[in-house]
């Protein structure tokens, strides 16, 4: 029997998240486990009177290209992927792994030459969303990999998704409307800010946010969501930070992350595990060791680490800081081919902005 959650969240994702009219050109990335959420989804932009184009994911390619492709290989940009980001109004990227863990036994520096070559995609994707031409949006389906990476069954790993996602409420939409409404006293409050300091047991960081806009995520572009964010000064961040959760990328754990800034790089990092692979990827390029994002977590709906960042990042009680790319939207200037958040636990915290307390203990206080 059809989940009939499955149902809501495609009609959700189509009407609200990407706002498919007629004549939109759409491209949608799904894996074969997604196929479920993936055929409503397609019927749903085909009644939208979307023009739909379908990727589908092939389980293990990946893994082949990195530890096969040449350098001319890794460093190639596929054609079809630029058009689409060139000229589609919009994208939905649906993960549904089989193996979180397949990329585990690649070589770092493969992997960040691999993402380098992703650079101007990203950017042109970044940049295109910032002016309104482009919208995308990223979401989940429940997968028996996904399930076991959380520590839970698949049926209350399902449950998860979902509750997050908020379709298993009777109107959705009217609760994400409400997520934005509350998002947006934070960031009108933020507005016109400038020196922020966030300090506790894991954490002593200066920066910067003036001329900054703080971005309101209430389901547009990541689904589940509940966040706020901007990119800081590029050149202020001073200070270090140890994340409390392990950074994952590309399906490898790197623990007990630790950075510190100096003038807006990291100038050290250090990890328990997975050191090959953070230094690896903060050499990526230029922008790679710059803060490109400070995120503020709110969805208190989220209340377990899952080594999902699109849910992890959300958890209310945290913050999470990205190296690489900033969003344009927010004002910042930093270009990386990376953007890798990392999230930080927050319960003996505090964020104060422009010497008044805006946060305390994962909770905010204005």
């Amino acid at each position: 029997m059809s989940d009939p959650r499955i149902t809501k969240m495609a009609r959700v994702l189509v009407q609200y998240s990407l706002g498919l009219k007629p004549g939109h050109e759409f491209a949608m990335g799904c894996p074969p486990l997604a196929h479920e959420l993936g055929l409503a989804i397609y019927q749903e932009a085909i009644l939208a009177g979307a023009h739909v184009f379908v990727m589908s994911d092939l389980p293990g390619a990946q893994e082949i290209f990195l530890q096969h492709a040449s350098d001319a290989q890794l460093d190639h940009v596929d054609t079809i992927v630029r058009f689409a980001v060139e000229k589609f109004d919009a994208y939905l990227e649906i993960v549904a792994p089989y193996n979180t863990r397949e990329l585990s036994g690649t070589d770092p520096a493969r992997q960040s030459r691999a993402r380098r070559a992703m650079f101007e995609i990203g950017q042109i994707m970044a940049e295109r969303t910032a002016r309104g031409e482009f919208r995308w949006c990223i979401t989940l389906y429940p997968t028996h990999a996904s399930a076991q990476e959380s520590d839970m069954s698949l049926r209350e790993y399902q449950d998860f998704v979902y509750s997050a996602c908020r379709v298993d409420l009777p109107d959705p939409v009217a609760a994400w409307k409400k997520v934005g409404e509350r998002q947006d006293k934070l960031v009108d409050w933020l507005a016109g800010k400038d020196h922020v300091v966030i300090k506790g047991s894991n954490v002593d960081l200066r920066m910067s946010i003036q001329g900054r806009t703080f971005v309101n995520c209430d389901g547009k572009y990541n689904f589940p969501d509940g966040e706020i964010f901007t990119g800081p000064v590029e050149s202020s961040v001073n200070g270090w930070v140890r994340f409390s959760y392990p950074g994952i990328y590309g399906g490898r754990e790197v623990e007990d992350i630790e950075l510190r800034f100096e003038d807006g790089k990291v100038v050290r990092e250090k990890a328990a595990k997975g050191q090959d692979l953070l230094t690896a990827l903060l050499d990526t390029d230029a922008g790679s060791r710059t803060l490109g994002e400070l995120g503020i977590g709110t969805n208190y709906g989220i209340q377990r680490f899952s080594k999902n960042m699109l849910f992890d990042e959300k958890m209310g009680g945290t913050i999470h800081l990205a190296v690489g790319r900033g969003m344009p939207e927010t004002g910042s200037q930093n270009q990386s081919a990376i953007h890798w958040d990392m999230l930080c636990d927050m319960a003996e915290s505090e964020i104060v902005v422009d010497g008044e307390l805006f946060y305390k203990n994962g909770q905010f206080v204005v």
